[in-house]
């Protein structure tokens, strides 16, 4: 029953893919969805792109281990990159009418500097889209219990996303990611609230958390060492992840330059409040099953909160789980498929080769020639 309906909610998202993809005509239309994004897909889109497995799984373990000390890079200093990108770079950047973030380095330093700055972006991305095509592998062979290898689930979960991902480009990434995060919230909520009641309310949870010192923030009695380590971690997505095309297209598909200011905002800040929710789940899966706890801490802290999930909750919220977890990897794997391969086409295939028609670049953007 679980997987019968993991495969519909598969099925409804290639659906949804394909239909947004009937929006496309040009490359503006594939690449920033013809500018067109309201407020709320917008906030949706951003959330979604940056809430994945590492959000759910590996933030929720770090955070059991070490506190908010040992998250400092993600989710905070995530939530805060998209937060500065809303502030003081998205109402510029959209006044521009650019398709890429390679686009801009043209205007302002010339063609060199496009070409190799899009080359780094395009590298940037291979460990990020690496690690979602792994999750959905991992995701799947759990799901079927071995039947499906990590291997074969990490070719149907690549072949899931890029369905919809390269054949409706933007504007079926959007209207997707707009329906995970609906399932993302809904599924995590749902979640927290049947955890707090088998580890015995939400505040003995908290309490819990606050004797174990997880809320330290700050290093504590540290010295120069940590206090460096501390602050290096806080800005490497702060800052370093600004100048990144999955960031830039959603500014650029706003419908207006005010929604491309306010969506990122909205978005970091929600970022960071949803991912507290996998942390308290984690954190209560602790009080709830101690030993399991211990023990899946000591092997891979990462399947505390599936094993929770499996071993404790009933089949409605094991779908959601699943469905959440799902959601938030694919939301992010198509993202990541999308910003570099529109960067690849628009800033090094188009130098290659000059002259190149928008029909012929939005087939080369689909990979159809």
């Amino acid at each position: 029953m679980l997987v019968t309906f993991i495969v519909l909610y598969l099925l409804v998202s290639i659906g949804i893919g394909l239909f947004a993809a009937t929006r496309v005509h040009n490359t503006a239309d594939y690449a920033v969805a013809g500018r067109s994004l309201p407020l709320a897909v917008v906030i949706a889109t951003t959330f979604a792109t940056w809430f994945g497995s590492e959000t759910v799984l590996g933030v929720s373990a770090r955070f059991v281990d070490g506190g908010l000390g040992a998250v400092v890079e993600d989710p905070f200093g995530a939530s805060m990159c998209l937060v500065l990108v809303g502030l003081f770079f998205a109402y510029k950047l959209y006044q521009k009418n650019l398709i890429t973030l390679g686009d801009y380095y043209r205007q302002r330093y010339g063609r060199s500097v496009e070409v190799l700055c899009s080359l780094i972006i395009i590298f940037s991305y291979l460990g990020w889209v690496a690690a979602q095509i792994t999750a959905l592998g991992l995701v799947f062979n759990l799901l079927t219990q071995g039947a499906l290898s990590i291997t074969a689930g990490m070719v149907l979960g690549t072949a899931v996303v890029l369905i919809y991902t390269l054949y409706g480009g933007m504007w079926s990434v959007a209207l997707t990611d707009f329906v995970q995060m609906i399932v993302i919230a809904v599924g995590l909520i749902a979640i927290a609230w049947f955890a707090a009641d088998l580890a015995g309310g939400a505040g003995k949870v908290v309490e819990f958390a606050a004797r174990e010192g997880k809320f330290n923030f700050f290093p504590q009695q540290a010295g120069f060492k940590e206090w460096t380590f501390f602050f290096a971690a806080a800005i490497t997505m702060m800052l370093g992840s600004i100048p990144q095309q999955d960031v830039f297209q959603r500014v650029m598909s706003s419908n207006s330059a005010e929604t491309a200011r306010i969506g990122p905002v909205i978005g970091g800040v929600l970022y960071l409040l949803f991912a507290f929710i996998p942390m308290f789940v984690v954190t209560s899966a602790v009080l709830i099953m101690p030993e399991t706890a211990q023990a899946l801490l000591k092997d891979d802290p990462q399947k505390v909160l599936p094993t929770l999930v499996m071993e404790r909750m009933p089949l409605a919220l094991q779908i959601a789980f699943f469905g959440a977890l799902l959601s938030a990897i694919m939301s992010t794997a198509s993202a990541t498929l999308l910003a570099p391969s529109t960067t690849f086409v628009e800033n090094i295939l188009r130098n290659l080769r000059p002259g190149m028609s928008d029909a012929l670049t939005l087939k080369a953007m689909r990979g159809d020639c």
